[in-house]
């Protein structure tokens, strides 16, 4: 049997996760205590949305999640507590090709971010009233919510397959890479390796994780985590095995999904997974 061996939420995008015991599903992804997953963005002065491929000293501002406040932390600086959802002044912002309505999170949050990247920059939150959809093809032409993530909500990672990456770094002499290079949402363990591409859906209790389309990879996993310093990229390991065809040829990791069922159910670490082929 599959087990859910983690649960990662990312509360600012391209920001380090925050691995939790439990978390509640939503069809725009995964919240814990009211925070959602790629719900806060920083974006440079035209509004355009920044991440490690440019700042990668992004993946040294942690959060913690306590009573739905979310604070954030960064080396050499003070802590910042973000204030709940409240009055804002709200303006466009780009991700991509979309324009989304958020709400700025206020000077203070933008001079501490200032200084973190040594850049000029602004906090944004997800708008109450924001709509952003993805979906197309990869989800049978149903409209899919999601809030500040690339493309879909959910990325579900077979534990099994990052270990056969690391096997192959390790015959190359490289150093095996942990988890969180991939910046996965669920990990599982018990799948056969890159079993995760081929599954139909996947149970836990009442919800249903469908699993739509391959994740293209993009220079981030060459950024360690813990540090914020690029190093050796595993792309080009991954490309002697891991391109997809229907993508063009991208170098894929890990499967995005949706929720396709159990909006609002609990997920937690150590439940059963049923994962069902999709053949």
């Amino acid at each position: 049997m599959a087990i859910l061996s983690h649960l990662i939420i990312y509360p600012v995008k391209s920001c380090a996760g925050l691995s939790v015991p439990a978390a509640t599903l939503t069809r725009a992804g995964l919240e814990v205590d009211g925070v959602g997953d790629r719900e806060w963005m920083v974006v440079d002065p035209d509004g355009q949305f920044l991440t490690q491929r440019e700042h990668p000293r992004m993946a040294l501002v942690t959060p913690r999640v306590d009573a739905g406040v979310l604070t954030l932390r960064a080396p050499g600086m003070a802590a910042l507590a973000l204030a709940p959802a409240g009055p804002a002044a709200t303006r466009e912002v780009g991700l991509w090709d979309d324009r989304v309505l958020a709400d700025d999170c206020g000077e203070a949050a933008a001079a501490w971010f200032s200084c973190v990247l040594g850049a000029r920059c602004r906090l944004m939150r997800f708008g109450a009233a924001a709509v952003r959809a993805t979906g197309g093809s990869w989800t049978g032409g149903v409209p899919q919510p999601t809030r500040f993530a690339d493309g879909y909500p959910l990325l579900v990672i077979g534990a099994a397959s990052l270990e056969d990456l690391n096997d192959k770094l390790r015959s190359c002499g490289r150093p095996a890479l942990p988890m969180d290079r991939f910046r996965p949402n669920l990990v599982i363990e018990g799948l056969s390796a890159f079993e995760e591409d081929y599954v139909d859906t996947f149970a836990l209790g009442a919800a249903r994780i469908k699993p739509v389309k391959p994740c293209p990879r993009c220079p981030i996993p060459r950024i360690d985590q813990a540090t914020g310093v690029p190093g050796l990229d595993p792309l080009d390991i991954l490309q002697a095995y891991r391109r997809k065809p229907q993508l063009d040829d991208a170098v894929c990791f890990g499967m995005n999904c949706i929720a396709q069922a159990g909006a609002g159910e609990r997920l937690f670490v150590g439940q059963d997974v049923v994962a069902t082929l999709a053949f």
